[in-house]
């Protein structure tokens, strides 16, 4: 990547991180769109409607429900550089609603670490820069050092083993089929958020 290209995408991600929201104040806004019968994005569509009422439940039960475990909190709270953790997500994203209050949870224990999020259709710029093989994949942790505005690390869509689990069904069959999905996220639910917690605890080693 070129000086220019390296200007380009900082002043991307400076901007985004200008418009960025907390996560009371996504959550707030998620609980508006499921009040208003409708969903973030572009696509207005029932499916993604109903999707937002269902990621609104998940997350208020991860955000009751998820534990980080002692010896990871201890971990997490000698971080000392301040950065940002920008998330890129959608109302409508099932994984988003899994994975967004799990790293919530870890950005909690630390002061030095700031967590914001925008809308993908919002900022496709931004997410345009941060593909997963050519797809625009999310959720999206983007990692930025406060004091040099540099990206340092970036996290998702899926944690390890969640991305492991889609590869090897790719691979056998092609394409994600309904049924593939609902496994996954019989996969989130019992995992409970500690494979995305153990991810992002290694962006901070």
């Amino acid at each position: 990547m070129d000086i220019s290209q390296i200007n380009k995408v900082d002043e991307i991600v400076k901007a985004s991180l200008a418009q960025g929201i907390t996560y009371e104040q996504y959550r707030e806004k998620v609980k508006d769109l499921v009040a208003q019968q409708s969903t973030s994005g572009l696509e207005q569509s029932e499916d993604r409607v109903n999707f937002t009422v269902l990621n609104d439940r998940r997350m208020k039960r991860w955000d009751k429900t998820i534990k980080v475990p002692q010896d990871i909190q201890e971990a997490v709270s000698k971080f000392q550089t301040k950065v940002t953790w920008l998330v890129i997500t959608e109302s409508w994203c099932g994984d988003a609603a899994h994975v967004v209050p799990a790293i919530n949870k870890v950005a909690e224990l630390n002061d030095n670490i700031t967590l914001k999020l925008v809308f993908r259709d919002e900022h496709e710029a931004l997410m345009d820069e941060f593909l997963t093989n050519g797809g625009r994949s999310i959720p999206k942790l983007i990692m930025v050092e406060d004091a040099t505005g540099e990206v340092i690390n970036t996290f998702g869509p899926r944690p390890t083993k969640a991305t492991e689990m889609v590869e090897a069904y790719k691979a056998e069959h092609g394409a994600l089929t309904p049924e593939f999905k609902e496994e996954l996220q019989v996969w989130y639910n019992t995992d409970k958020g500690q494979s995305v917690i153990s991810d992002l605890v290694r962006l901070l080693l």
